[in-house]
This record gives C-alpha cells, structure tokens and sequence, in this order.
C-alpha cells in the first residue's frame, strides 16, 4: 500500500461560473481493451447524446490499454473524425491504470468514465456531473442498488453485486451502496490529490478510490440509474471476485494499520462551516462538556465517600459542608487543568477563590434541599438522604459549569477591550492551509471544444492545462509517473 504523500491540499469548493474559457468542462473516458466491435456504436451514441443535452464544452477520450485486435485503429478514426473524441493508447493492461494516467492528464475540470458496453442510461449524465459542476460534492457515482434504479439483469450478477457491497459494508464499513456499476465522476482538483494514494491498476480501482475518499470525509453524490445487463460482457466473473477481494483484504489492513496518510484530506477544504469564522458560538464546547462531565461524575462519588465517612462522626449539615469543601477544591483543580486547560500556579489562588463561592451556591442548594428533607419528616433513611443529594447536586453541576465557562475560566481569546467576542472554529478560511485560489476559469461552452492529444514516454511528463483567452485560467502542470515494468498485472483478464 502506497504510503506517500497527497501531492497538495484541496481547494474551496465552488460553482464553475459559466462562460467560454477554451476547454472542456467534462473529460468522459471510455477505457476498452479489445472492444473493436462496440467501440464505434458507444462513441457515436455518447457524442450525439452530450452534443443534444450537455450544455458546455465536452471531450471524450478513448483509453485502449494494450488491446492486440483492431480497437486503437478504430479509436484513431473516430478522434480524426469527431473534433470531441480523442485517443489514448496504453501498453499494459488494466482499466484503473488507464484511468489514473488519462484523469492525471486531462485538464478538464469534471473528469467521468463509464463502460463500453454503455449499459447505464444517458440520461443520468447530466445529474451525475451537475453536483460537481455545482461544488456540491467531489465524487458522484451511477447507483444500480438505489430504491428508484432501475435495473435488467440476471439473478447471478445480482446476488454477486449485492454480496460484494454486503462485504464492504461489513469490513471497510463503507456507506455507498454500489462500488462496481461503471458510471463514476471526479473534479480533477480532487483526483490530483486522491488517485496518488490508490494502488490499485484493475477492477478494484473505483472502489478503492471510493473507500479512501470516503475514510477522508470527501462528499460523494449517488445518482440511481436505469441499468441493462449486457449478455456480452468480456469480464470473468470468479477472477475479478477474487482480485476484488484480495483488494478489500489490503485496503482494510493499510486503514487498521494507519499506513495511508488520509488525515491530510480529512478536512481539505475551506467552505467546511467548522472552518469559518463564527460569532458568539463558543469554542470547545463539546470538548469541556465532556471534561467537565467526566470530572464531575468523579467528584460526585469522592463528595459520597467524603459525606459517608463524616457522617459517622457528625450530623448530615456538617458532614455535607466538609465533604462539599473538600470536593470542591479538588473539583476546581481538576477543572482547572482537565476541561478549559489552564496550566501552571498563575492565577490559581484566584481561581480557587471563585471556586469557593461556586461552592458556597452548590452549599446553599444541597443544605437548602437537607433541610427540607429534615422538615417533611423526622430521622430520614440514609438512603433517602443520599437521593436527595445527588438530585441537588445534579442541578447545582449545571449552575457550576456556566459559572466556570463564563466566570472561573472564561475563553481568554474572547475577552476584547470591547466586550466583543469573534471565535474561530478550527481553522479560518484564511488559513494558506486550508484555502486556495479555485483553479477552475469559467464554464466553456460546447463549441469551443479542441481535440487534445496524449503522450508519453519513459520519463515523467508534463501535462500543461488549457489556459484561457482572458489568461484567468491557471496554468496547472500535473506530472504523469512512469509506467514500470513491475506494475504489469499478467492476472488480469480484461
């Protein structure tokens, strides 16, 4: 499992503003190996279906890795044919690693694939890519498992796809409910920083990148489709099962290990509401609450052994102001070091002192509750006396935190000259961190589509993105790894 480094932090998510800037929004790529028959008829039928409904510049770009029949000659003579189709030729086998190589090339901003054989409707394109194109989300995935999809296919493929998605849920805990339908879409910033962490060079590929996007906390879109089993299929079923599961078994073990650095995605963008300024929202709060709860719950039973012992030596109102005294002090402390995280002996004195007469309100609520107690009937039950107590004692916890925040130990960066208070939930827009320029110019409009020609060669390439004619695109360089000879997978069937 790779362990290195995401090449960059995302950006704010944003909506493409609309506009002609010379490239292609959408990047679908159609990988094929040995599809020489099906390969014509499904580009014809997608160009003609985006050229009718898809209302900005597009590209589709044909990946053939390694296929030995006729494919690349028939993927030549369409991209010369139709400025919109492009070709792209790999020397070894794999559907992941013609992906990875064609969206690490590709400077569109919305980046698809979807299988040869086209068995997912059309029509569900344009609602798989809108949420990207919005800002909305940052992966989106075709869902044949959705209550609304609907879906032509045998009773083989079905229990085989349904028993697949039972195992991921059940060992990678993942949430989306289908990993392997072939109808799948990325923002290029997105894929720039995720595809570098996803190993795998098959069928594994989109779940793999699924599973990790999901473990970063990236937001992922589920579109249901309408979906047609093809009879024809080339995939052999039991060896990508396997290989499928060899692939959850390594993925579940680089997560249990923590040998993937995903916490460098795990909050990435500066449009996350917890990363915004925030005025008059306390900061911390869960976290003291949970101190505090924690800290209180300990005083409380060490305030009933304190009462129990003094009360075999005084009477009720003496043993609960000795054990209330003693309990307090301890309480402050811990608060003081534990919940708001005030360290060293500076103003310790004083925070001592406040929290005396904290005690003193806490003294008055539990005496007040012992002498009604006392006063409804003569010689009450131990047992009685320590219910009444600990129901005093609960509301004097609520009365003693609020003095704590607000008084004891009040957030020092809210005390301004003015009374004013601006808290910054984790880390502010402005942060160079956590916000960056949108790289994306404005939406191009279909007629300004270019083809666009791929290479590569034995050294590592430089791809130069599209620039606008206003200049507002940014000139972005994504550089392609070599492919080894080691990454050759001669298991692969397809």
């Amino acid at each position: 499992m790779r362990t290195d480094s995401s090449p960059g932090t995302l950006p704010a998510r944003e909506h493409l503003p609309a506009g002609d800037a010379g490239t292609p929004v959408l990047d679908v790529v159609i990988p094929v190996h040995n599809e020489e028959k099906d390969l014509r008829p499904c580009v014809l039928r997608l160009h003609e279906h985006l050229r009718r409904t898809f209302p900005y510049a597009f590209r589709i770009t044909v990946a053939d890795n390694a296929s030995t029949d006729t494919t690349e000659q028939v993927a030549a003579r369409l991209a010369a044919e139709i400025p919109e189709v492009t070709d792209f030729r790999l020397e070894q086998k794999g559907r992941g690693r013609a992906l990875r190589t064609v969206w690490s090339a590709s400077n569109a901003p919305i980046l698809a694939y979807m299988d040869v054989d086209l068995s997912t409707d059309l029509n569900a394109l344009l609602p798989l890519v809108a949420p990207l194109i919005s800002g909305h989300s940052d992966l989106a995935i075709g869902s044949r498992l959705a209550r609304s999809s609907r879906v032509v296919r045998g009773p083989k493929r079905e229990f085989i796809s349904r028993a697949y998605n039972l195992i991921l849920r059940g060992s990678l805990q993942a949430r989306f409910s289908d990993a392997q339908c072939g109808f799948k879409a990325i923002r290029r910033d997105v894929a720039q920083v995720l595809l570098p962490l996803v190993e795998d060079t098959g069928w594994f590929f989109d779940t793999e990148m699924l599973v990790l996007a999901e473990r970063a906390g990236l937001r992922i879109h589920e579109v249901p489709v309408d979906w047609v089993d093809d009879p024809d299929s080339t995939v052999h079923i039991v060896r990508t099962a396997t290989d499928d599961l060899k692939g959850v078994w390594r993925v579940g073990k680089a997560l249990a290990t923590g040998s993937l650095p995903l916490d460098r995605l795990g909050r990435p963008f500066g449009d996350d509401p917890r990363d915004r300024e925030l005025t008059d929202v306390p900061t911390g709060l869960a976290r003291q609450l949970v101190g505090f709860c924690v800290v209180g719950g300990l005083s409380t039973l060490f305030y009933l052994v304190l009462y129990s012992l003094f009360r075999q030596f005084s009477g009720s109102q003496i043993a609960n102001a000795l054990a209330l005294l003693v309990s307090a002090v301890a309480n402050t402390a811990a608060n003081r070091r534990l919940t708001f995280g005030v360290r060293g002996r500076g103003g310790a004195v004083r925070h001592q002192a406040q929290g005396l007469v904290v005690f003193g309100i806490g003294l008055a609520l539990t005496s007040g509750s012992l002498a009604a107690l006392n006063a409804a009937g003569d010689h009450p039950a131990h047992s009685t006396e320590l219910a009444v107590l600990i129901a005093a004692n609960l509301a004097a916890t609520v009365l003693r935190f609020l003095l704590f925040r607000a008084w004891v130990f009040p957030d020092r960066d809210e005390a301004g000259p003015a009374g004013s208070s601006t808290v910054t939930a984790g880390h502010t827009p402005s942060s160079p961190a956590h916000r960056t320029t949108a790289p994306y110019a404005p939406l191009p409009q279909r007629p300004a589509a270019h083809p666009q020609s791929y290479r590569t060669t034995d050294q590592t390439t430089e791809v130069r993105a599209g620039e606008a004619a206003d200049g507002s695109w940014r000139d972005t360089t994504v550089r392609l790894q070599p492919v080894r000879p080691h990454d050759t997978d001669p298991g692969d069937p397809r």
